[in-house]
């Protein structure tokens, strides 16, 4: 069982609760960041469950060169740093080279390496030596044992906060599946582990220019890795998902979260023996 990592007022792992990592995809403005912030810390204190806010300031990896990528990394981290004044929600955001390290630690609590970078030596030293959680995404084209390796690297700079995600497999072409297997031996590194459902259902370059999704199956899956015994569940949700400006086809209705959360979370606590008397 992985031992309990908290950051700030969250707990993963242990027996604890499942974590919540939700938000937009990536960033489209500050009005729009702030409102699903409002939201999802309001779940948090209705619902009693742990909740980190997350957001892309910067998606370098959309399939297309006119895709839209986001705020960029100063306008990007000041939203954030707003989110925290007016939420107090710990909050997560992908860095994809060094250079970003710096700057996005001293604003995140949680630095997340992409799933297309969990290889690369040199962004998972630095993540590293920042002292902040990493949350390093599994490869689309890893085996969940190999993912020892991305740990080892992080944990070699005296940083062992480390959390893992699993959010699919390739499965041919613009497909992906969920080995349910993986959050089991994911779990075997001692780090907690998080299921991505959002991702999971993601048809990455489906639509041509963009990924397609199937945001009807993000309840079953993690129902299914609530079940295994996950210690969060990580999903990107959106006012208006036909309206959003990356991963809409994949990503939860706002509205729709608490209902399925605290589905979850009677699943979890089944699971984690946590049912009240």
């Amino acid at each position: 069982m992985p031992a309990a990592l908290k950051v700030a007022d969250v707990v993963f792992g242990g027996e604890q609760t499942l974590v919540l990592i939700a938000g937009p995809c990536v960033m489209e403005d500050e009005t729009q960041t702030l409102t699903i912030a409002r939201q999802l810390a309001e779940l948090q204190r209705e619902l009693g469950v742990g909740v980190v806010f997350k957001a892309s300031f910067d998606k370098a990896n959309r399939t297309s060169l006119s895709a839209y990528r986001g705020p960029g990394l100063q306008e990007g981290l000041r939203i954030l740093d707003k989110v925290r004044q007016e939420t107090g929600l710990p909050l997560l955001s992908d860095v994809h080279d060094v250079g970003q390290v710096d700057a996005a630690a001293g604003v995140l609590d949680i630095l997340q390496i992409p799933a297309f970078l969990c290889r690369q030596t040199d962004l998972l030293i630095a993540a590293g030596r920042s002292g902040k959680v990493v949350n390093i995404k599994k490869g689309q084209f890893l085996a969940p044992w190999d993912m020892a390796n991305a740990v080892t690297k992080v944990a070699s700079t005296g940083n062992e906060r480390i959390l893992l995600t699993e959010r699919g497999t390739s499965f041919g072409y613009n497909n992906l599946v969920v080995d349910m297997r993986s959050l089991a031996v994911m779990r075997e590194t001692g780090c907690p582990v998080i299921f991505d459902a959002t991702h999971a259902v993601q048809l990455p370059g489906g639509a041509g220019t963009s990924s397609g999704g199937q945001r009807q199956y993000v309840a079953a899956l993690s129902r299914a890795a609530v079940a295994v015994g996950v210690d969060g569940l990580f999903w990107e949700v959106h006012p208006d998902p036909e309206r959003a400006l990356c991963d809409g086809a994949n990503s939860l209705p706002l509205a729709e979260v608490k209902a399925i959360l605290k589905e979850m979370l009677a699943i979890d606590a089944v699971i984690k023996g946590n049912i009240q008397s």
